[in-house]
């Protein structure tokens, strides 16, 4: 059972929606080359929110996952397509 995750939070901008939503889709194949990712789930909540949740097998990978290569595209990508840089928030998962 994993244990811990990493959550990012993007809000888009006005008339950036659609391409915030392709976010995580364009994301997806960098993700699946990565072998510290366990469970990565790209979400949509309403129309501009986009949330990605990211759980690495053990507690100590979720640094590796914060400097990952998603991480480093999502990062330039902040000013064009939402409102503020992402927030990215260390969770444990209790169940």
């Amino acid at each position: 059972m994993m244990k811990v995750a990493l959550f990012f939070r993007l809000e888009a901008k006005l008339g950036k929606e659609k391409n915030a939503e392709n976010f995580p889709l364009n994301g997806l194949p960098v993700v699946q080359n990565q072998p510290a990712t366990t469970v990565w789930f790209g979400i949509r909540i309403g129309p501009s929110a986009t949330e990605i949740l990211d759980a690495p097998p053990v507690k100590t990978d979720r640094q590796v996952q914060i400097t990952s290569q998603v991480s480093v595209d999502l990062i330039p990508k902040t000013g064009e397509l939402f409102l503020m840089p992402a927030r990215i928030k260390r969770i444990d998962i209790l169940a």
